[in-house]
């Protein structure tokens, strides 16, 4: 063995101590460190040492040369994207998930196939899905979008007596995808599917929302003949605006089609009471994409995909290989996504749902929205900002009052990035920004924080 990894080894569990101070340490520091630091001098790549130093030498050299650059994107006033933290019971279990380092694919392995199972059937529970619904990890909303549309597209082929898995998706010939406002992943999904992006079919959205119009959607379902994919959304990215999911799966009385349903963030709704009624209507997906390392705040990378047909599914992502477990009637993962190496995502989940349960994801979930009410009210009130859409759940969609260019939101949005962090987008054709709650350390303190950096920028850089 290497003289430096031997001496590693032997001294693994201080290094785990040095390394358990750093980490704490930098916890320690959110709440106090520049949410986006100030950009220095571009860092180019240091050469390959060739001859290693050490863990410990390692700790110090990042602590030096990155930590310091890094973002506070999991502390309570980074705002952009839609981006959660890590719970303390995620962060448990995702450092454990390393330790273990479970493959969790094959049932010739141990046990991390059915943590995998049982922390799915708690998420089932959590959002309201019934137990036709069977559902696996993967990366991200992404990833589940494209596992979605790719079981989507078995389906199309089953309707037309073709299989894309077997002959390829040009064997469908040209293929729809209705949306209102899908998410740009959508679009990607069907890139990297080979149904292509101008599968893609726009459908008008409502006056003045993102929630696409039922009655469009009945027309334009009715334009062409035969089977088709719609893509609902529960929690639209700029507005977190829900489609009617009820009317849409009501469709299906006079047409024929495959329902996904992207509710990357907007699934959490189902956890508040007051908010519950806006994924109504979610089981009747035939394939659900959540993305847990948004609101459930667990580490990247996470998500979960669902759906109802998981014989198309497997039928897609089969893998024939003597080493690897059987595909029958409850197949193994490895033939149920892209990934033939699938990282115990799962454990960090089940912590975290473990630890605190239904009552305390609520409580988050309830007091993100807060906040992103608690913003909206505080930039309403003042003359330097508009909203461009209400406070539905937990996305702040603004833009500035007068003259609202790109060019003058990113020097609002960079002036106040140390304190706050928010993403430039466009809505309805009017450059805006959105603030998103997702973190479960988030408090009302923070939005005053928050609110105050906007205002000061607005005056000091306009």
């Amino acid at each position: 063995m290497d003289r430096t990894l031997a001496t590693d080894l032997a001294r693994l569990p201080d290094l785990l101590e040095a390394t358990r101070r750093t980490a704490a340490e930098a916890l320690a520091a959110l709440d106090a460190r520049p949410v986006v630091p100030p950009a220095g001098p571009a860092r180019g790549p240091e050469p390959l040492p060739p001859h290693g130093s050490g863990t410990e030498a390692a700790l110090t050299a990042f602590a030096e040369r990155w930590a310091p650059h890094l973002s506070a994107s999991a502390g309570p006033r980074y705002l952009g994207f839609v981006t959660g933290g890590a719970t303390p019971a995620a962060l448990a279990g995702d450092w454990l998930t390393a330790v273990h380092d479970q493959n969790s694919n094959s049932a010739l392995d141990g046990a991390g196939q059915d943590l995998e199972r049982e922390t799915v059937a708690w998420l089932r529970e959590l959002f309201g899905l019934s137990d036709a619904h069977a559902g696996t990890f993967v990366s991200g909303a992404t990833l589940s979008n494209t596992t979605g549309l790719a079981i989507a597209r078995e389906w199309l082929g089953e309707r037309l007596g073709v299989s894309p898995s077997e002959d390829g998706a040009a064997a469908l010939g040209p293929v729809r995808v209705l949306s209102g406002a899908p998410h740009s992943s959508i679009a990607k999904a069907l890139s990297v599917l080979g149904l292509g992006r101008r599968s893609l079919v726009p459908v008008p959205t409502l006056p003045g929302r993102e929630a696409v119009d039922p009655a469009a959607l009945d027309r334009a379902l009715a334009d062409t003949p035969g089977p088709a994919v719609v893509v609902a959304n529960a929690g639209t990215v700029n507005t977190v605006d829900f489609d009617d999911l009820r009317a849409i799966a009501a469709l299906r009385e006079r047409h024929t089609f495959w329902l996904h349903t992207d509710a990357a963030f907007g699934a959490f709704a189902a956890l508040s009471p007051d908010h519950a009624h806006l994924a109504d209507g979610l089981d009747a997906s035939d394939s659900v994409c959540v993305d847990l390392h948004k609101w459930l705040n667990v580490p990247y990378d996470s998500a979960v995909q669902f759906t109802r047909r998981q014989d198309l599914q497997a039928r897609v992502f089969q893998n024939a290989a003597a080493y690897l477990g059987p595909l029958g009637e409850r197949p193994d993962l490895v033939h149920l996504t892209p990934e033939n190496s699938h990282r115990l995502r799962a454990l960090a989940a089940w912590f975290t749902l473990r630890a605190y349960g239904r009552e305390g994801h609520r409580e988050i979930v309830e007091r993100d929205i807060a906040c992103a009410e608690a913003l909206g009210a505080a930039l309403e009130q003042d003359p330097a900002f508009r909203l461009l859409a209400p406070v539905r759940l937990n996305v702040v969609c603004f833009t500035l009052a007068e003259d609202p260019t790109p060019r003058r939101l990113a020097a609002l949005r960079e002036a106040a990035q140390e304190e706050v962090f928010v993403t430039p987008t466009v809505y309805a054709g009017t450059p805006a920004l959105r603030a998103a709650f997702s973190n479960w350390r988030t408090t009302q303190a923070d939005v005053r924080r928050a609110a105050q950096a906007l205002r000061t920028a607005a005056k000091g850089t306009l």
